[in-house]
């Protein structure tokens, strides 16, 4: 049953109200989205809006090729650029709202009692689940630290991708593989079974995890995504986020 939770609870796309405008949210950051959408409606209760899930990159590519989104929030600095680059993002908008880290997870019973950091060292497990680095700025992060650590010419051989951060979770909650790189921010999530281990990753070893976002072209005149951007940068989002396990710059 608590498995079944979980899957309920991390599908990959979610929808809120119909309504005025439309957020791309990347995955590892759609429960804490959520939390954020149903505070910013307490003061705008006037305001519909849907949310979007999926890997960074994916929703980058549904943008550029035409996706009706008003907001974008990533899950790195890179495509948010990108964005403002080409055109496709109001200039001025783009913004860091959270820094994200790191972990290394397993619900594994035969673990218990073990350091994960060792199990990855030793490569005492089956499978290894990661995000594709393609698409999903924590997969990337992962591989940087596995490349650095010079695990990944074992890892390459193991490793099952997910499509973005939650469905390498999926990979690992539900016993696909014993091991999983995913967003400290995941460990909250409703109906997540228990922890048998978990290691930190230290963000000195990869890339920060830079969550930008930017305001897209589309609603350059859209009041309400204009007031939800800034709403994000408030005293109530940022407590909000940083109860979610993420860092923000004040």
């Amino acid at each position: 049953m608590r498995t079944l939770l979980l899957l309920a609870a991390l599908l990959p796309a979610a929808l809120s109200a119909e309504g005025d405008f439309k957020i791309a949210v990347a995955s590892n950051f759609q429960e804490t989205a959520r939390k954020l959408a149903q505070d910013f409606s307490k003061d705008y209760k006037d305001q519909g809006f849907r949310l979007s899930y999926g890997s960074t990159g994916k929703l980058y590519a549904q943008i550029i090729n035409g996706a009706p989104f008003d907001v974008f929030l990533a899950a790195d600095a890179e495509r948010p650029r990108l964005l403002e680059e080409s055109g496709h993002a109001v200039p001025g908008t783009r913004a860091t709202y959270a820094t994200g880290s790191l972990v290394v997870w397993s619900r594994d019973e035969r673990l218990r009692g073990r350091n994960c950091r060792e199990v990855l060292q030793r490569g005492d497990y089956n499978r290894l689940a990661l995000a594709n680095p393609e698409t999903a700025p924590y997969g990337k992060a992962a591989m940087q630290f596995l490349v650095a650590e010079g695990l990944w010419q074992d890892v390459s051989r193991r490793v099952v991708y997910g499509e973005n951060i939650v469905q390498t979770l999926q990979f690992a909650a539900t016993g696909n593989a014993t091991l999983a790189f995913v967003a400290a921010s995941l460990m909250s999530y409703p109906g997540l079974p228990s922890t048998v281990c978990m290691w930190r990753v230290p963000g000195s070893s990869h890339l920060a995890i830079e969550q930008q976002l930017v305001l897209l072209k589309r609603a350059a005149d859209n009041e309400a995504a204009q007031r939800f951007v800034e709403y994000l940068g408030s005293d109530k989002a940022v407590a909000i986020i940083e109860r979610d396990g993420y860092t923000v710059a004040r």
